[in-house]
């Protein structure tokens, strides 16, 4: 994903680096997060025994891990 703006200051090639490794780290933390929230909804359902709901949260996970 390549962002250009006009009248941007250029950044140094190290800023570049740095910057790309943190937004790296940041979707992969939310990735995790996300993943994580999902299993735990998907458990709830379960006791609750709402299976439309179990079969929504699955599916949902199931696109996030593919």
């Amino acid at each position: 994903m390549e962002k250009y703006l006009l009248n941007a200051p250029q950044q140094s090639e190290g800023n570049v680096v740095d910057s790309l490794l943190a937004e790296m780290v940041l979707e992969k933390a939310l990735y995790n997060f996300k993943k994580q929230s999902l299993k735990k909804q998907i458990d709830a359902t379960l006791i609750a025994g709402d299976k439309p709901e179990f079969l929504r949260l699955t599916e949902e996970l199931n696109k996030l891990i593919s």
